[in-house]
């Protein structure tokens, strides 16, 4: 870590912008992102999310606000415009304490002439001697001491945001990161099977978490591509062909609050506004062919149309707000056995697909075993 950094990170997060921190310290936007990743990267921690073209700081980087502000101010008091390492901080504290160039570089397993030229490019840095050099020794300047200071409190400021760091990452690195589209709600299949592979993989994995997310299949998609996820759930007819995966559950599928006197889908699908999630989701993929077979385009046109990424809001529209959607037949019939349904041919159903990159079908191994015990008689 350096000082730079520091003072580049707390710019970020106060102004909400790389651009902006950018343009206050006068160095490129390139530079302050390298700033910002190398700072997440040494703490493991995310402080920073991408929301269309600007930031958003995570809750992370919120608690953690005032500490790394009071550590930028400590860099900022050292030096506001240079690069200086804390290692070379704390070596120069080091000599200090020693009161001996000699003694420290022997204690450190440095070379003297190497901390020597370590010093005299700190002292250059901050434009003050920092030491008085002597037959019997180092003496600290008014400078120096004052340097000392600082550099102390930085030091601890920065081991107290980077402390956890370690355990962070051998957290990170042994976790099961699992991806799943967003379950209708606490009695849809998806959430009693994640729930029922929850609690089987902590029977049997108790030192490996398992890290759940759900989002849409795009995003999921894309968090495959990324890393950021080993294997997800996908309600898709298809996989990308950079994918491997075994389809793991079917559902059927319902136009779900059907008012009375609707005989056909048609009908149901014109007799209310329609709730459907995103292009992003898989079940609007299968909506959109339910729409083009049994609708012309006239009545396509004549749809009123709400598009929400979440599911448990879809089916509060449809409970509360005379909304009509399409919906798995079974989790809706548990959630609300008399709720009016127009049921949809198989040709519709859903396939749930557990898939994951090539090559990497170890993890996905482990949760197909899991789900095959559980399903087992």
């Amino acid at each position: 870590m350096d000082t730079f950094t520091l003072i580049a990170t707390e710019s970020v997060l106060r102004l909400g912008s790389i651009r902006a921190a950018a343009r206050e310290l006068a160095r490129p936007a390139s530079t302050i992102a390298a700033s910002i990743s190398r700072f997440e990267a040494e703490i493991s921690v995310r402080l920073v999310e991408r929301a269309g073209s600007g930031l958003v700081t995570t809750l992370e980087a919120v608690r953690l606000e005032a500490e790394i502000s009071a550590a930028s101010d400590m860099a900022r008091a050292i030096t506001p415009t240079h690069t200086i390492k804390l290692e070379a901080l704390d070596r120069f504290v080091q000599v200090t304490s020693q009161g001996s160039i000699r003694k420290a570089a022997r204690g450190m397993g440095l070379g003297q002439p190497q901390l020597t030229r370590q010093i005299a490019q700190l002292e250059t840095i901050v434009g003050s001697p920092l030491l008085e050099r002597g037959a019997d020794g180092s003496t600290v300047t008014p400078a120096g001491a004052r340097l000392v200071t600082i550099c102390e409190r930085l030091l601890a400021a920065w081991q107290k945001l980077s402390r956890a760091s370690d355990e962070r990452f051998r957290k990170t690195a042994t976790t099961s990161r699992l991806g799943s589209v967003i379950p209708l709600g606490y009695e849809s299949e998806i959430a009693r099977m994640l729930a029922n592979l929850a609690a089987r993989w902590l029977a049997a994995r108790p030192r490996a978490p398992l890290f759940v997310s759900s989002t849409t299949a795009d995003d999921l998609l894309a968090g495959l591509k990324s890393g950021l996820f080993d294997v997800a759930f996908l309600d898709t007819e298809r996989l990308p062909a950079e994918f491997d995966g075994q389809v793991v559950a079917q559902t059927s599928l319902a136009v779900v609050g059907v008012p009375d006197g609707c005989a056909n889908i048609a009908d149901a699908l014109l007799s209310a506004p329609l709730a459907v999630p995103s292009a992003r989701s898989g079940l609007r993929q299968r909506i959109n062919r339910i729409l083009d077979h049994h609708l012309t385009d006239i009545e396509r046109n004549a749809v009123r149309l709400i598009e929400i990424d979440s599911i448990p809001v879809i089916l509060n529209l449809v409970l509360h707000h005379g909304f009509v959607s399409v919906l798995p037949k079974a989790s809706v019939t548990r959630i609300r056995s008399d709720l009016r349904q127009l049921p949809l041919g198989p040709q519709y159903d859903m396939s749930f697909w557990l898939c994951w990159p090539h090559g990497n079908a170890t993890i996905a191994r482990a949760i197909i075993e899991l789900l095959d015990e559980s399903s087992a008689p």
